[in-house]
């Protein structure tokens, strides 16, 4: 059963548009709450609690008080964090005892749009079962609980300094990052207050950018989607390497001291290559848009690997099935079980940092380890109701570039979960056939599409 409202991160949209509105978000609100109160077994007396965060949009404040009002309806407590990151918000709900977490953000998205991602009591992403619950409820008319049964909210004052020990409490105690002069990019969002205090007090020379939100600057030109602000600052600064973080803080790009950008695919690689060291892994899952020569590296380590589909909820699943502990995507969404619930950026970059003193040499060395294989995806706007899986057009202009791929890579085509976009990806040993075959699939795309 397909899902109306939610996509593989939540709800999410332009602002003022359904479903990102005050009136829907109240519902929402309300809704997730009916479910929660259904689904806990709170003691006599007791009503659930939830916890909200958010990312540093304009927007938060509108959604966050439709939120509140949601779940006050419903007779479910609130507490609120004020702008934090997405993870610190799974890391709370777990370590509070809460009955869920929501988080308000949109991720790596620009500050027009705005969402509403939930996290269960263990601090996962919810259930497809919970998800598809909830929509249900959705639709149904809103019955305030009687006046003596409304849920309270209140704010919690120290959610920042728990979350900067929490990952603080994942880097080795016998080391430190002294001597190491780190570009922290926080994207105008979540982590402005978080991520940098983090690196310094494990004793790095922090050089901040980033760190200036106004509501409208989120993911502007800086932050792990617009890493170039990140290499021109390491090499301005002289810096030995630069941790770039998107909106809410998920997902981590990394920079050397010449300035060479590294991929979640080539941090996820460094992370399961040191931690093979002191013991064997499992296996480690990775998504449909993870390079081959992760595949191919990997391999050669005598470490399955294994595809989801794309997105880290569908990592998480596939981690969880085969009881592996890390996986993740080559836009940065990094999972390491071992430390954290969810994916987690600030915690990846700290895990490579920890691989890099463990094994000495700097961050060229360690990442540069994995050479990726050329690949090249263009996103094509396309409305949700095209059907281009059953496009004849489209299934011959796959055909034709896999024929002339001829094996030497792959081809995938994919319909975003989270914007209006079908992501033409050709991947292959050769960069310029690799451009010219996504060129060339992108235009059979947008000619079906045009009609």
């Amino acid at each position: 059963m397909s899902r109306k409202y939610f996509g593989t991160d939540g709800v999410r949209g332009r602002v003022g548009a359904t479903p990102i509105t005050p009136d829907f978000v109240m519902r929402l609100g309300y809704a997730a709450g009916r479910v929660l109160i259904g689904e806990s077994q709170m003691p006599a007396g007791e009503r659930p609690q939830v916890l909200i965060g958010k990312d540093t949009r304009l927007s938060g404040y509108m959604l966050e008080s439709a939120l509140e009002a949601g779940f006050s309806a419903a007779g479910v407590d609130v507490i609120l964090t004020g702008p934090l990151p997405t993870p610190a918000v799974a890391y709370l709900t777990r370590a509070l005892r809460l009955q869920a977490g929501i988080v308000i953000s949109a991720s790596h998205n620009p500050y027009q749009d705005n969402g509403i991602k939930f996290f269960s009591a263990q601090g996962t992403k919810l259930p497809d079962e919970v998800e598809r619950a909830i929509e249900a409820a959705i639709d149904q008319p809103i019955a305030c609980a009687p006046a003596d049964g409304l849920g309270r909210v209140r704010r919690i004052e120290d959610a920042r300094g728990r979350y900067i020990e929490f990952c603080k409490s994942t880097f080795p105690n016998d080391l430190d990052l002294r001597g190491l002069k780190i570009v922290v990019d926080c994207a105008h969002g979540a982590a402005y207050h978080t991520a940098p205090s983090i690196f310094h007090e494990l004793g790095a020379e922090v050089v901040s950018i980033g760190v200036q939100p106004n509501g409208l600057n989120i993911n502007d030109g800086v932050g792990a989607t617009a890493p170039r602000a990140l290499a021109e600052a390491v090499i301005a600064h002289g810096a030995d390497l630069g941790v770039a973080l998107d909106g809410d803080a998920d997902r981590v790009q990394m920079v050397d001291a010449e300035g060479n950008l590294y991929d979640g695919d080539q941090v996820l690689y460094a992370i399961v290559r040191s931690r093979a060291r002191l013991a064997p892994v499992k296996g480690v899952a990775g998504t449909l848009m993870s390079n081959l020569a992760l595949e191919h590296a990997l391999a050669k380590m005598g470490v399955p690997f294994a595809r989801a589909a794309v997105g880290d909820r569908y990592v998480l699943e596939m981690l969880n099935e085969k009881g592996w502990l890390y996986g993740g995507e080559n836009s940065g969404h990094i999972l390491a079980l071992d430390r954290h619930t969810t994916g987690d950026g600030t915690i990846a970059a700290l895990q490579t940092l920890a691989a890099l003193r463990q094994n000495g040499g700097d961050l060229r060395s360690l990442l540069g380890g994995l050479v990726l294989y050329p690949q090249k995806l263009i996103n094509v706007p396309i409305s949700k109701d095209f059907p281009w899986r059953t496009d004849a057009r489209i299934a011959a202009g796959l055909a034709a570039v896999e024929a002339r791929m001829n094996g030497r890579g792959r081809v995938l085509l994919r319909a975003s979960g989270t914007e209006p976009l079908l992501r033409v990806m050709v991947e292959g040993e050769d960069a310029g056939e690799v451009a010219a075959m996504a060129e060339q699939l992108a235009e059979v795309v947008r000619a079906a599409v045009c009609g």
